[in-house]
Parts: structure tokens; C-alpha cells; sequence
């Protein structure tokens, strides 16, 4: 086996597949890439059982075959090559790697060994626009859940219908919703899909240079393939719990806020608020005001008013900070956010419209 790459082209593929390494796992082969050669494209595969990676390069190939090195130590030495031809030479079960003046070798595992990628028959699929996805899933999948005990919160909860993308994740202390327009011609009725939330971020991550991604579904595996590179992972089952019964039906409180002053106002309240994650909203409609309040366990105060635009009712409400800011996290580029409350001891909704509207449901904290 012979082939010569580009660095940066070596750099980027590596990159991309080592999203699939087992991060820890008692079997070497699962810490390697596969690299096979052949008809002057480069194919490099990566898993961990459950996710596979494969992406596709060019490449002078001088001799067909197959390798497994260790994916992380070729990358790092990648990185440090300058930009220019870098040669791969297999010698019984070592490579040898020049480039320029600089040389390695590395010892090399039995390609045979290496799981197989994942054959599939997508049962529904869609394409989408890569960079709206991206946004969105931005918004919501950190909203998940690690609960082992309840898989399907580990999920984001993906619908296509009419047009329409809508993304759905809860920890079930708070909910995260967000939809768009898009036009798309690939699908034929409505698509439904449970993405693990990690997954679906890393997929997008790796193929966010990509116009569109197609988002493709089997009985037991979500598929993702963009450009060069195919992203295979189980699919999570089971039926999403109904999320429409936990947003309220109308308001009697409604609060527009300036997102930048909000967030700045949070960061400098909550400095306090380490043992204490409880943060007061105290809405004055007749002022147009809101003020932020926390308490240490100590009792050192922080407070500060900020103006906004409120109707309704006055009155106050606490949420956990850190929830908080998982939303003005994402919606750092809006400018406003609106808050709604059926009464003051019901969940919170802040509202946030524009291309993609946004939805993140909080729970109280008693106060």
C-alpha cells in the first residue's frame, strides 16, 4: 500500500472522522482510523459501534490497500506537517510517513479487524439547508437529557412537515422548541426522527461546510450524508412524550427584554448566586421595569433593574440562573426576547421570533 495526500486535505479528513474514536474502550481497534487506497480516492472510516464516520478524499495511489493506525496520534502529527505532499508507505505491519524532511513510523493493526460501515436502506429521508439546521439544533440539544433511566430525553425530536423543520428537546425541567420554513422537494409526506443529541450536534459540526444535508432514517439507525462524508448512528425508539400539553394556552403577563442587557444584568447578579442558584424576576407592569435579585447562603444581596415593555400583571417568579442562560446563550445575536407567564407559580416561557422561531419553556423555583 502507496498513496501520497496533501497535508491539509490529510488534516481536515482526520478531523472530521475522529468525532467516531471511542473515547475509551478496552479495544485498540476502536481507537484507530481505517484508511483504505484505491482508484485515486482515500476512504477513512472510524467507529465506536455506535457511530460510524466515513469520508472520502483524493489521493495518488500507488498501490491499493488498507491500514489502521491510531486515528489520534496521526492527527497530531498531521498538524505539525508543513503544507505539502505527505507519503504513506506500508512495510509489512508498519507504515512509514515522509513529508518533506520529516519522517515516522508507526505500527499498524489488522485492517480485518475493523468493524465493518454499516449497510443501510434509508426508509425516509429529507434534505435540508445545512446552515439552518445547524442553527437550530444549536438551540436545543444541549437541552437534553443524561438521564439513562428516561433514553428518549437523551434525544432531539426531529419533524419535517409541510415545509416545515421543527426541533424538540427537554431534560423535563425545561423544554427547548424551535421551527423554520424551508423548501424542500426530497420528501413525500412528514418525517419523524429521535437524533441522540450529541450525534445530531457532531454531524452537523463535521458538515457545516456543506449547502444541504440529507437526513435519512432506518428502523434502527439515523443516517446523515453530506458531500464526501456519511455519518451513521443508532436511532433512539420509542415514542416522544407529548410536549404540547406542557406549554400553557394563554398568558396574563407578557415582558419584552432587551437580550444584551438582560444577559449582561444576569451575568452580574449571578455572581453571587454560586451557592444559590435561585434568581428573582420581580415584574412591575405600571414601571416597565424588571428586577434581577439572587441571595447568597451567606445573605449577600445582588440586585439590578433593567427596563422593558411589560402588560399584565405584576408580580414575582424565580428561576435557576443556569437555566437561564442556556437560553440567552443561543440567542445571543437577537435583539429581543419576550417572557410569558399564565401566573407566577407556572412555568416561564420565553418567546424569541425571526427566521427561526424559538420557544424554551423553564420551570419555576420556589422562592
Amino acid at each position: 500500500m502507496e498513496f501520497t495526500v496533501s497535508q491539509n486535505a490529510l488534516s481536515e479528513a482526520l478531523a472530521i472522522v475522529s468525532k467516531g474514536v471511542a473515547s475509551a474502550s478496552t479495544l485498540p481497534i476502536l481507537s484507530g482510523v481505517l484508511i483504505t487506497a484505491g482508484d485515486g480516492v482515500l476512504e477513512f472510516q472510524t467507529s465506536n459501534y455506535t457511530i460510524s464516520i466515513r469520508h472520502r478524499i483524493a489521493a495518488h495511489v500507488e498501490k491499493d490497500g488498507s491500514l489502521v493506525v491510531p486515528c489520534k496520534t496521526l492527527s497530531n502529527i498531521t498538524k505539525t506537517l508543513p503544507d505539502a505532499p505527505v507519503r504513506f508507505q506500508l512495510v509489512e505491519r508498519q507504515v512509514n510517513i515522509t513529508c518533506e524532511k520529516s519522517t515516522f513510523r508507526l505500527n499498524t493493526l489488522d485492517a480485518a479487524d475493523f468493524p465493518e460501515f454499516p449497510t443501510y436502506a434509508l426508509e425516509s429521508a429529507v434534505e435540508l439547508p445545512s446552515r439552518t439546521l445547524t442553527d437550530m439544533v444549536a438551540r436545543v440539544w444541549r437541552v437534553t437529557s443524561t438521564d439513562k433511566a428516561r433514553p428518549i430525553l437523551g434525544g432531539v425530536h426531529m419533524t419535517v412537515e409541510n415545509n416545515t423543520i421543527r426541533l424538540v428537546a427537554t431534560d423535563s425541567f425545561r423544554l427547548a422548541v424551535c421551527d423554520t420554513q424551508v423548501e424542500t422537494s426530497s420528501l413525500e409526506g412528514s418525517f419523524e426522527l429521535n437524533v441522540p443529541a450529541d450525534a445530531f450536534n457532531d454531524a452537523l459540526t463535521i458538515m457545516s461546510e456543506q449547502q444541504t444535508i440529507l437526513v435519512g432514517a432506518t428502523d434502527t439507525q439515523v443516517v446523515f450524508e453530506a458531500g464526501d462524508t456519511t455519518y451513521v448512528s443508532r436511532r433512539i425508539e420509542g415514542v416522544y412524550p407529548n410536549y404540547n400539553q406542557l406549554i400553557p394556552d394563554s398568558c396574563t403577563t407578557s415582558v419584552k427584554i432587551d437580550v444584551e442587557a438582560i444577559t449582561a444584568a444576569l451575568k452580574r447578579v449571578s455572581a453571587i448566586a454560586s451557592t444559590n442558584p435561585a434568581v428573582k424576576f420581580a415584574i412591575d407592569v405600571e414601571r416597565g421595569s424588571l428586577a434581577l435579585s439572587a441571595i447568597s447562603s451567606d445573605q449577600d444581596l445582588a440586585q439590578e433593574i433593567i427596563d422593558v415593555e411589560a402588560e399584565g400583571e405584576s408580580g414575582v417568579i424565580a428561576f435557576n440562573y443556569h437555566y437561564i442562560f442556556g437560553c440567552l446563550n443561543v440567542l445571543a445575536k437577537e435583539q429581543e426576547i419576550s417572557l410569558e407567564l399564565k401566573n407566577y407559580t407556572q412555568a416561564g416561557v420565553f418567546k424569541s421570533y425571526g427566521k427561526i422561531n424559538y420557544l424554551y419553556l423553564v420551570m419555576p423555583v420556589r422562592i
